[in-house]
């Protein structure tokens, strides 16, 4: 991420938007209050990995896998593990606000990529939520249990937390057409790539997401404490080492990711604050898709939907409607049609934010455009003004949005993170998005459609339109 001066990427960024709707966020704005969240987590560490029992069966496990990497001729290395006050992980986790999880060119951010693709891994388990699914966790940390795709819990050497989505589809695959989206494979690069595209939009909503190439063996199988997750390890014939999740669903050995022969490439994503420091709530999308093979939900029926919406709490006003207009956009220049749930921290009430969570179903079709997924914003036809004018900067030849994203992408260590077909498509998708927004303008008029931020939505009736062929 660390990108030229003169770059394409670092202009675009550094644009200026009048108003920026971001302005410095007073203290109160601000998620954490740095001396209490700095003592609350020095607190939790140590409670957490100064036990007894915890140091006693860490090194009892390291002894024996020294033991039987030595019978090998093979090296275990150990670690130090220091907690830090100045981590990069603990300066993002103070610098989330009201508006963004972390402001322009944060170099904390910049930094925890950087710490996430190379620090030394000192843990690994299975994640809370899946966890939650086979009722073996703390579920006051669990928002909402999800997903059925393999994924782990790393911690690093300073106590930074990262989630591991391992890769399970080559760049160049698509999604088969008769695949539903909800049984659809999770892609790491779409983890990658959805973080970046985020940053260019500059909604900043997506949480640090790097990639790297992981050696499960020594990163994961030697340092992990749970025996169900060092159950699902094996060899395979070709002499690869391979493991699966103990889930509820496709969980066995022939769905199993394996390494080359150790090295495995994945995204990490930095966890953010824990529910007991920054509590979350998870809410359900008006705009979600029956999750059956033949359902059909009413907004997907009825072209007048949001004229129902908008009268509905919490859409009837302040800035809901509209950061689920950003993520439709967001969604759809990714291809992303499973967005069931959105999250908010609780602290910032009604006016917060919505995080962009769980990318990796998107980026599956370069050859498809889901015009479903932009009914928030061809029914509801409201858009931020902020949103719209970096849309509009993003279709300038100067500013081509896939130049941007080809351009940022190249920071990442697993490069080329998606292939060109997919780029090409965001230029596609997004003159889509304007076109859908001048047609809003045509009928209702620019003041009822382009909106300030950070001020009431008026309600007006019938502002969709009976659904029409996409151009």
């Amino acid at each position: 991420m660390d990108l030229g001066v003169n770059s394409t990427s670092r202009r675009c960024l550094r644009w200026s938007l009048p108003p920026l709707v971001n302005p410095p966020p007073h203290p109160a704005q601000l998620l954490q209050e740095a001396e209490g969240t700095s003592e609350h987590t020095a607190r939790e560490i140590q409670e957490h990995f100064c036990q007894a029992e915890f140091l006693e069966f860490a090194q009892s496990q390291h002894k024996m896998y020294s033991v039987a990497a030595a019978v090998s001729n093979v090296s275990v290395a150990q670690h130090d593990v220091t907690y830090d006050p100045q981590a990069s992980w603990l300066k993002f986790h103070l610098g989330i606000s009201r508006y963004a999880l972390y402001s322009r060119d944060d170099p904390a951010v910049l930094q925890l990529l950087r710490d996430m693709q190379s620090m030394a891994v000192v843990s690994a388990d299975y994640t809370q939520d899946e966890k939650a699914l086979k009722g073996a966790c703390d579920c006051t940390q669990v928002v909402k249990p999800s997903g059925h795709h393999l994924k782990l819990a790393l911690k690093m050497r300073n106590f930074a937390k990262a989630m591991f989505k391992p890769m399970r589809q080559q760049r160049d695959d698509q999604t088969p057409e008769d695949v539903f989206y909800f049984v659809d494979f999770q892609r790491h690069n779409a983890e990658i790539a959805a973080f970046h595209l985020d940053r260019v939009l500059d909604f900043r909503r997506v949480p640090p997401v790097a990639g790297r190439l992981l050696n499960i063996t020594e990163e994961v199988l030697q340092v992990t404490l749970n025996e169900d997750l060092r159950s699902v390890f094996f060899t395979s014939p070709a002499n690869n080492t391979c493991f699966f999740a103990k889930c509820l669903y496709v969980c066995k050995t022939e769905y199993a990711v394996c390494g080359s022969p150790d090295l495995l490439e994945g995204s990490l994503s930095a966890y953010l604050p824990g529910l007991s420091i920054a509590p979350r709530v998870s809410i359900a999308s008006p705009f979600t898709r029956s999750y059956t093979f033949a359902g059909r939900e009413e907004w997907e029926v009825n072209p007048f939907y949001c004229d129902t919406l908008k009268q509905m709490y919490p859409y009837n006003s302040g800035n809901r409607l509209l950061n689920i207009i950003d993520m439709s956009v967001f969604d759809f220049l990714t291809g992303n049609m499973d967005r069931h749930h959105y999250e908010i921290f609780t602290r910032f009430g009604d006016e917060g934010f919505l995080l962009h969570l769980d990318n990796a179903r998107g980026f599956g079709k370069h050859s498809h455009d889901e015009m479903s997924i932009l009914a928030p914003l061809t029914q509801c036809c409201l858009i931020k003004r902020s949103t719209l004018l970096r849309l509009q900067l993003l279709a300038r030849p100067a500013f081509r949005l896939s130049d941007v994203m080809r351009e940022s992408l190249q920071a990442d260590p697993l490069r080329p993170i998606l292939t060109e077909p997919h780029l090409l498509a965001l230029d596609r998708r997004l003159q889509k998005v304007l076109r859908a927004v001048q047609r809003c303008v045509r009928r209702l008029g620019e003041a009822e459609v382009v909106t300030r931020d950070f001020v009431k939505v008026t309600a007006g009736p019938q502002t969709a339109t009976a659904p029409g062929r996409a151009r």
